[in-house]
C-alpha cells in the first residue's frame, strides 16, 4: 500500500526534501506563530534549515503567486501556504477565502507540487489562537508526507 502500511502512518523523514513556505502578513500574529509551528515541525522532522525557503507576503491573496514562483523555480519538492483571513463585517472575508484557497489549489494543481494549505478562515480572533500551533505543524507534516508520496510513486 502506497503511502501507509496497513492502515499506520509511515514515519515521516524529510531529510532528503526541499521546502519553500510563504506567509501572508495581515493578521501577523497569528501568521507568525503559524510559521514557528511550521518551521519547527519541519525541523523535527528533518528538513535541513538550508532546504527550507521561508517567503512573506502582504496578505493571503497575495500568496498563491509567490507559490506559483515558487513552484516555476523548480527547487522545492513541497510547499506551504500560511495565512489567517477573519471574518470582518463585510463581503470581503469571503472574496479573499474563496479565492486565496482556489489560488493556492489551482498552483498546486497545475504545477504538479503538493501543497499544504494552513490558510486559517476563521469567525474571530480567538478561534484563530486556538488554531495556529496546530494548524502549523499540521502543515509541516502534510507537505513532508505528500512530497514523499509524489516521489514514491514516481
Amino acid at each position: 500500500m502506497l503511502g501507509a502500511d496497513k492502515g499506520q502512518e509511515k514515519p515521516l523523514d524529510g531529510r532528503r526534501l526541499r521546502i519553500g513556505v510563504v506567509q501572508a502578513r495581515f493578521n501577523a500574529d497569528i501568521t507568525g506563530a503559524l510559521a514557528a509551528a511550521c518551521l519547527g515541525e519541519l525541523a523535527a522532522l528533518g528538513v535541513p534549515a538550508d532546504a527550507i525557503t521561508h517567503a512573506t507576503v502582504p496578505g493571503a491573496l497575495e500568496v498563491p503567486l509567490a507559490l506559483q514562483a515558487m513552484a516555476q523555480s523548480g527547487r522545492f519538492d513541497a510547499l506551504v501556504a500560511l495565512g489567517c483571513i477573519i471574518r470582518g463585517e463585510t463581503y470581503h472575508f469571503e472574496l479573499v477565502a474563496n479565492e486565496s484557497g482556489a489560488g493556492v489549489t489551482r498552483v498546486a494543481l497545475d504545477s504538479g507540487l503538493p501543497i499544504a494549505n494552513a490558510i486559517l478562515t476563521t469567525e474571530n480572533h480567538a478561534q484563530a489562537v486556538a488554531r495556529q500551533t496546530e494548524k502549523g505543524r499540521d502543515a509541516a507534516r502534510v507537505a513532508v508526507e505528500m512530497a514523499l508520496l509524489k516521489k514514491e510513486l514516481a
